[in-house]
C-alpha cells in the first residue's frame, strides 16, 4: 500500500465512526424485562394460633321414644333418612291398648246406666217427698247417690279418653323435619315409656362441636370470632362465631365442650362432616404477612412494590406495618390478601417498571 492511501482510509474510518456515533445518540435503549418473584401476602387469620378438629352437628337435637311401654312392631325410618314433621317414624303393637280402650268403653257404658238408674231413684223420692211420704233425710241421700253417678260417669270419660290417646301413642312421630343420626331400638324389641329410640337432628342452624383442655378454655368467649374448615374441601374457609361454652369439664377427657355456630355456610357445610376451627388472633384478624425482603421505603415510610395484574407493572405502594415476626413483617394497612407483591429484590427496581412474575421454583405465575 502506497503512502497516500494510509491518510485516505484512516480518513474514512474516522467519519464512518462519527456517523454512528451520531445515528446511536438519538433513540432510547429498550429495558429489559426482569424477572421478579411476586407473592400474596397471607391473612393473619390463616395463622392460626390453635387448631381443634370437631364435627358439624345441628343446633336443635332431639331424642324420640314413645309415651307408653309396649314391643315395637314396626321401624320405618333408618339412619341418615330425611324426615318431615309428624312423619311416621316406628309403630308399637296396639294389642293391649286396644283391650284396654274396649275395657274403658265398657265401664263408660256402666257408668250411663248408674246415671240413669239414679237419676229416676232421685225423681221417684222427690214425688214421695212431696206427698210427705218420706224424710228429708232419705232424699237427699238419694241425690246424693245421683251426684255420685254423675261424677262415676265424668270419671270413666276421662278413663276412656285417656287410654284412646295412649292408642295414638303407639305411632311414634318426628317432632319437626330434620334427619335421623341415630337408631337405638328394633322391631322385636319391648320398650319403655320414654326410652329413646331414635335421635332427630333438625333442619335449620348447624354449628361445630369441639373438645378444649382445661388449660385453654378460657380463651374461648361467647361471641369471639374463630375460622372453620371443612375437611373435605380443604382451603375454603367460614367466619364462625363462640356460640356455647361448657362450664364444666368432662370428668373423664377433662375438656370443656364448645360450640362454634357458622356465620354464612354453604352447600359443603353438611351434618356429620368434619371440621376445624382455627383459634386466630382477634386483635390482628384483618391483618396480612409480606416476606421481610418484601418491605422496600417510599420518602421515608415503609413500602412494597404492588404488581399491576394486567400490565404486569410495578408500583411502588405506602404501608402501614404492624409487628416484625420471625417469618415475615404484618402489614396493618396499604394492601390487601388478593394483591400481588414482589418478594425478593426491591431494591432493584423502580416505579413502573415491567416485570416477568414467578415464583421462588422460577416458575411463570398467572396473575
Amino acid at each position: 500500500m502506497s503512502l497516500f492511501a494510509r491518510p485516505l482510509i484512516a480518513a474514512l474510518l474516522s467519519s464512518f465512526v462519527f456517523v454512528a456515533a451520531g445515528c446511536g445518540g438519538g433513540g432510547k435503549p429498550t429495558e429489559a424485562i426482569k424477572p421478579a418473584i411476586v407473592v400474596k401476602p397471607v391473612p393473619l387469620e390463616a395463622l392460626a394460633i390453635e387448631t381443634y378438629a370437631g364435627d358439624v352437628r345441628a343446633r336443635v337435637q332431639s331424642t324420640l321414644g314413645f309415651r307408653v311401654a309396649g314391643k315395637i312392631q314396626s321401624r320405618l325410618v333408618d339412619v341418615g333418612a330425611r324426615v318431615r314433621k309428624g312423619q311416621t317414624l316406628a309403630i308399637l303393637v296396639p294389642d293391649d291398648l286396644d283391650l284396654q280402650v274396649n275395657a274403658y268403653a265398657a265401664a263408660v257404658a256402666s257408668a250411663e246406666a248408674n246415671l240413669a238408674l239414679a237419676d229416676a231413684e232421685l225423681e221417684r223420692h222427690r214425688q214421695l217427698l212431696d206427698k210427705k211420704y218420706i224424710s228429708q233425710a232419705l232424699f237427699d241421700a238419694r241425690a246424693n247417690q245421683q251426684k255420685a253417678a254423675a261424677a262415676g260417669l265424668e270419671q270413666a270419660h276421662a278413663q276412656l279418653k285417656v287410654a284412646r290417646n295412649q292408642t295414638a301413642y303407639t305411632q311414634l312421630n318426628a317432632d319437626a323435619s330434620g334427619v335421623i343420626t341415630q337408631i337405638m331400638a328394633e322391631v322385636g324389641q319391648v320398650v319403655a315409656a320414654g326410652q329413646p329410640v331414635a335421635a332427630l337432628a333438625h333442619e335449620g342452624e348447624l354449628e361445630v362441636a369441639i373438645d378444649v383442655p382445661e388449660s385453654r378454655v378460657g380463651e374461648f368467649k361467647p361471641g369471639r370470632v374463630v375460622i372453620a374448615e371443612m375437611w373435605a374441601a380443604s382451603g375454603k374457609r367460614y367466619p364462625a362465631t363462640i356460640r356455647e361454652v361448657s362450664p364444666q369439664a368432662d370428668p373423664v377427657t377433662r375438656t370443656n365442650a364448645v360450640k362454634v355456630a357458622f356465620n354464612a355456610p354453604d352447600g359443603d357445610v353438611q351434618l356429620g362432616r368434619t371440621a376445624r376451627i382455627f383459634l386466630t388472633d382477634a386483635a390482628r384478624a384483618s391483618s396480612v404477612l409480606v416476606p421481610l425482603s418484601a418491605v422496600h421505603e417510599k420518602d421515608g415510610k415503609p413500602a412494597v412494590y404492588v404488581v399491576d395484574t394486567k400490565t404486569k407493572r410495578v408500583a411502588l405502594r405506602e404501608v402501614t406495618l404492624g409487628i416484625y415476626r420471625e417469618d415475615g413483617a404484618t402489614v396493618t394497612g396499604g394492601i390487601a390478601a388478593s394483591d400481588w407483591v414482589v418478594a425478593n429484590g426491591v431494591h432493584k427496581l423502580h416505579p413502573g417498571q415491567a416485570i416477568k412474575p414467578i415464583d421462588r421454583d422460577n416458575r411463570p405465575v398467572t396473575l
